[in-house]
């Protein structure tokens, strides 16, 4: 070996031998038992010395698997001044090292990047474990589960059993529409689950997303389709109807203006006149009825402004305040916190909140003690939720479902228009409307707005 490692080990070794060598010629041919002693100690210093030497190699392979094996990048290696081969490994290791500070590193930054991802994505994520655990993931979770921690599957009957029951039941790789009740405003959510294995413990990784807005959207473009075409067609055949009606209703009166009172068919004539007079009014007040359905047909483009919420509960007060004191009705306001802001279509939003507050004065007609109260704060989710609250008789739980459909009114002179056009406005806004009872009896409409 033409290098300094074997040139320096052959020193050794030749030293090693003649230390040993004048050792045995001391024990045989002297009594010189100091230099004997001296001798004996030199050759057993030389032999360890050379041993560990030979097994730096050794030691540096241990300390490199060993930080290897404990994922320790800061550990360096050199030559330890041996020359040769060493001059070779302590760079090699080195390399290998820094090789695995910049894999951690990048390692450490998809970690980062795969945790802020799955914290900041809009789909909440939950855990179930097969120990029973359940843990929210992500910060959509936290929100969508804020009023109750999830610690156990039995936590999940909380937003009603069926909930809970569909949530256990989904199978890896599979996905279904659940219903989630959630402080009297139910949420339809799309669930899908996977079976993932984490530090050697399987669990099921479900994600829900919110998909109200969307089912809102679709239905309400169905059902604008649909009186689309109704109000198309009534319109095309009543409009010809009320015209002649009116037209055969006003001859009618001329011939009768010119016949003598006395006249044999004058009896009959007042007859047909009566009778045209009622087509005529009933095909206008249909055409009324047709027009005010096709509002809901309209596609309405808001124009957001950021406005604060309590300019918007003034402009209601003056408009609506004089109705208040005819009827006798105590109106409040409260808003949580007094600088809350609503992002809006002003004029949209005054007509929804007229539309509900005029809902509720309805249904206190027949009341002795009538309150509705305006409210506004921010609710689970960060949104600001506007709610519309009376004392009234409260709407039935088999009616919630249907009083935002169109057609659908519990009033004898109602046209089911107020309410639906009340939703179109809240979904435009990307937002939602639901009622809940109210504290004491009643009914409370809230609308939300992102």
């Amino acid at each position: 070996m033409s290098n300094r490692f074997a040139i320096v080990t052959t020193i050794r070794v030749l030293l090693i031998a003649a230390t040993l060598f004048a050792l045995a010629w001391l024990i045989a041919d002297t009594h010189w038992y100091a230099a004997i002693a001296i001798l004996a100690a030199a050759a057993l210093a030389q032999l360890l010395y050379l041993l560990h030497a030979v097994t730096l190699t050794n030691r540096e392979v241990a300390r490199f698997l060993e930080a290897v094996e404990f994922d320790d990048a800061s550990q360096s290696f050199s030559d330890r001044g041996q020359g040769g081969s060493f001059r070779e490994l302590g760079p090699a290791l080195n390399r290998v090292m820094d090789q695995m500070r910049k894999t951690r590193g990048e390692r450490e930054e998809q970690s980062h990047l795969l945790r802020s991802l799955v914290e900041h994505v809009p789909v909440a994520l939950i855990g179930i474990y097969d120990g029973g655990g359940v843990r929210p993931l992500n910060s959509a979770a936290r929100r969508l589960f804020s009023t109750r921690i999830l610690q156990n599957r039995g936590d999940l009957n909380y937003y009603g059993d069926a909930f809970a029951q569909n949530i256990l039941d989904l199978a890896p790789g599979a996905t279904a529409l659940v219903k989630m009740e959630r402080g009297g405003a139910p949420l339809h959510l799309k669930a899908a689950a996977t079976q993932v294995i984490i530090g050697g413990v399987p669990q099921r990784l479900i994600s829900l997303q919110n998909i109200e807005s969307e089912l809102n959207a679709q239905e309400l473009a169905a059902w604008q389709a649909l009186i689309r075409v109704l109000t198309h067609e009534m319109m095309n055949s009543l409009t010809p109807v009320s015209s002649l009606s009116a037209t055969a209703h006003a001859l009618v009166g001329e011939v009768q203006n010119e016949m003598p009172a006395d006249a044999p068919y004058a009896a009959k004539l007042k007859d047909a006149d009566e009778a045209l007079d009622a087509v005529a009014r009933r095909s206008e007040g249909l055409l009324h009825f047709v027009q005010s359905y096709r509002r809901l047909t309209k596609n309405l483009v808001p124009r957001i402004e950021h406005m604060p919420v309590r300019r918007v509960f003034s402009r209601i007060e003056r408009l609506m305040g004089p109705d208040f004191a005819d009827r006798g009705i105590a109106f409040s306001t409260v808003i949580e916190p007094e600088t809350l802001e609503v992002s809006a279509d002003a004029e949209l939003l005054d007509q929804a909140l007229i539309n509900l507050i005029r809902n509720a004065v309805d249904v206190l007609k027949d009341r002795n003690e009538r309150r509705i109260t305006l409210s506004a704060r921010l609710d689970h989710d960060g949104n600001t939720a506007i709610a519309v609250a009376d004392n009234g008789p409260g709407v039935p739980a088999e009616n919630r479902e249907r009083i935002f459909v169109p057609f659908f009114t519990t009033k004898r002179q109602g046209t089911g228009v107020g309410l639906s056009l009340t939703r179109q406005i809240a979904l435009v806004h990307g937002g939602s409307i639901d009622v809940a009872d109210s504290d004491g009896g009643g009914a409370t409409f809230t609308l939300r707005f992102r």
